[in-house]
């Protein structure tokens, strides 16, 4: 009896572990079915990238940094103009 007790132990055991195995399979499968799907649905919804919308951000910067310089030059510019105009 005690023999055929650890058999089916054993078995039941060995049962149980196929069967996590086999869950955990089934866990990653789905996962990756799942990450597939919400990437569809981001693309079909035109969603930017994490990556890109930095890249754009930093470019969005820079570019204000430059336009505020550039309009600083100009009122430097227009204001020796109207210094050279009014000295004439």
């Amino acid at each position: 009896m005690k023999d055929n007790s650890s058999k089916i132990f054993n078995k039941l055991a060995e049962v149980m572990s196929e069967t996590a195995g086999l869950a955990n399979s089934v866990k990653k499968e789905v996962e990756i079915i799942a990450k597939s799907q919400v990437e569809r649905i981001l693309n079909d919804f035109e969603v930017v990238q994490r990556d890109e919308f930095d890249v754009m951000k930093e470019m969005l910067v820079n570019s204000s940094d430059t336009i505020n310089k550039l309009e600083k030059k100009i009122k430097s510019l227009e204001n020796q103009i109207k210094e050279l105009k009014t000295t004439k």
